[in-house]
């Protein structure tokens, strides 16, 4: 008996020597850090099709192809929780500026999002295209999500449902409540959205017409997010002024929707504002303790950037562009226009009034050709070369390029960036588009964010001033997100999941974006896998497309 037992066990070892693991991808001898947050160790990972097959000690086994992750971290591909690639993509799906700094999800849908679109919206949106331009053959929000997946994009693709869309869809550009049928019809419509996989509803409500919007009808889209377990997200009605209070009527959408709730790009906007951090997080984290799961997420730069939109009154915007810009050739609503911009209120969001003055404000972002030699002037540059005070400066650029005209503002202060970063529930977004440094698109300029805002939490706050440690800030940008957002099988390391992945140099990862030179693509990100496909390879892109929709929790098949 034991000379039989002694000859299985060399069959075993023969057997199993002879005929080794193979995976389609071996990563090997790579710091792995899971996302869980716990500390990192060294070891491979077996990749079969696009899912992690194995996690450990895999020295025996073989790979098809197999990357040296020596000295490097191994991490799940990171998730921007506020993404505006929703035009980059379709003119360049490699979605470069993110992949670069290791993002495989992007995440639309702040107030707008692509669907779904009347007759009308469709017409509209054609011709508001700016330099990127195409037909939309889509209506609702899964058509257009399937429509970029087909296309041929390199990252995952995931999105809310515009609060906003939903009531242009229904309402136009008026400022007024729906009716009860309304009402109806715009619950149906994130039903809908929800079970053909959106994450949840999200909202701008410093922009008309999402100004517009009571917190009562808001709460109603939200019972339905609810019903599919999905999230409510906001860029509040203020960030500065009336921040306290726009973060009261966040919680209280929660708490009466039942549902999640995420602040956008959290911030304390204008310098009288700055010194409210300490009363902002005392409310999340009271609400938190009563039971609401309320989080956050945030983009690691001192300026956002929007339009000239921001520094104009809800009012004077009301029925879309074209009635704004008509109001604002009308001599007597100009002068009151102007008057509105010039007085301090808390009526309304003003992020003109927010900045230190006009020399604050970057103009980034015109749609006429013959405007374009204006990038990258501030506003007090450009009205000083006019002759004219900035806030007829502005009214002027927007009727002249019909457009909102793309603006940076400075508005924030660095310190509150620092302790924000080490918020317990924050995530990143770039609040931003991904782009290629060629083509169409270097007839814009951009606000740094859009090529460095992950890489930045890497090298500067990790690895130079040490404000969160490696393993949570990997945390904060994969598997806190993923879990925020309940979807399955991504933001962690761990068998049977998806195989998103990013491989960096912790010594090296670094942003070089700066609001002087925005297009310049972070360095250190050495791999990146998109189900299981390589689309970085030793920092190079390599024009592969396995990006795939990646549905919210309500999904029915």
């Amino acid at each position: 008996m034991k000379a039989f037992l002694f000859f299985l066990t060399i069959a075993s070892v023969f057997f199993s020597c002879s005929n080794p693991e193979t995976y389609d991808i071996l990563i090997k001898n790579g710091q792995i850090i899971d996302g869980s947050g716990n500390p990192g160790y060294v070891g491979d990972i077996g990749i079969r099709a696009d899912t992690i097959a194995a996690i450990g000690n895999l020295q025996d086994a073989i790979g098809t192809s197999e990357i040296d992750a020596t000295g490097l971290v191994v991490a799940p591909g990171f998730i921007n929780m506020l993404s505006w690639a929703t035009e980059s993509l379709i003119e360049d799906g490699k979605s470069q500026s993110d992949i670069r700094q290791g993002v495989t999800l992007e995440v639309f849908g702040e107030g707008w999002s692509m669907g779904p679109l009347t007759d009308e919206m469709k017409v509209d949106e054609e011709k508001s295209q700016g330099d990127i331009k195409f037909p939309i053959s889509w209506t609702t929000l899964s058509e257009y999500l399937d429509f970029l997946v087909d296309k041929g994009v390199s990252t995952n693709v995931a999105s809310f449902i515009g609060a906003t869309t939903v009531r242009i869809h229904e309402l136009g550009y008026e400022d007024r409540a729906p009716t009860a049928e309304e009402l109806e019809s715009m619950k149906s419509l994130v039903k809908q959205a929800m079970e053909e996989g959106a994450l949840g509803v999200g909202s701008s409500l410093i922009y008309a017409p999402a100004f517009y919007a009571s917190t009562e009808e808001l709460i109603e889209l939200c019972k339905v997010a609810a019903a599919y377990d999905g999230m409510y997200i906001s860029h509040m009605r203020s960030e500065g002024g009336r921040l306290l209070e726009s973060l009261d009527e966040l919680i209280r959408i929660a708490d009466e929707a039942k549902i999640r709730a995420e602040v956008y790009h959290l911030k304390e906007s204008g310098q009288a504002n700055w010194g409210k951090y300490d009363a902002v997080v005392a409310k999340i984290d009271s609400a938190r303790a009563a039971g609401l799961e309320i989080t956050t997420d945030m983009y690691t730069y001192v300026a956002g950037a929007t339009g000239l939109d921001a520094a104009m009154p809800p009012w004077v915007q009301e029925g879309g562009y074209n009635k704004w810009a008509e109001r604002l050739q009308d001599p007597l609503i100009r002068k009151q226009v102007l008057q509105e911009m010039k007085t301090p209120t808390d009526e309304w969001e003003s992020l003109m009034q927010a900045v230190e003055g006009p020399e604050k404000m970057i103009l980034v972002g015109f749609k006429n050709d013959s405007l374009k030699y204006l990038t990258g002037k501030t506003l007090a540059e450009v009205a000083e070369l006019r002759q004219l005070s900035p806030e007829e400066t502005a009214m002027d650029l927007v009727v002249q390029d019909g457009s909102r005209v793309g603006t940076i503002y400075f508005l924030m202060s660095e310190e509150n960036v620092k302790k924000q970063l080490a918020l317990p529930y924050m995530s990143f977004g770039s609040d931003a588009g991904s782009y290629s440094i060629e083509g169409v698109f270097l007839k814009s300029s951009y606000h740094p964010r859009a090529f460095g805002n992950f890489a930045r939490v890497l090298g500067k706050y990790v690895r130079e001033e040490k404000v969160i440690s490696l393993e949570e800030a990997i945390y904060k940008l994969t598997t806190l997100p993923a879990t925020n957002l309940k979807i399955k099988k991504r933001g962690t390391l761990k068998e049977g999941y998806f195989a998103d992945l990013a491989i960096f140099d912790p010594t090296q990862i670094q942003d070089h974006a700066t609001f002087e030179e925005p297009m310049q693509y972070a360095t250190g990100m050495v791999h990146v896998l998109v189900n299981g496909t390589p689309v970085l390879q030793n920092g190079e892109h390599t024009g592969a497309f396995p990006g795939q929709v990646v549905k919210g929790p309500g999904f029915k098949e």
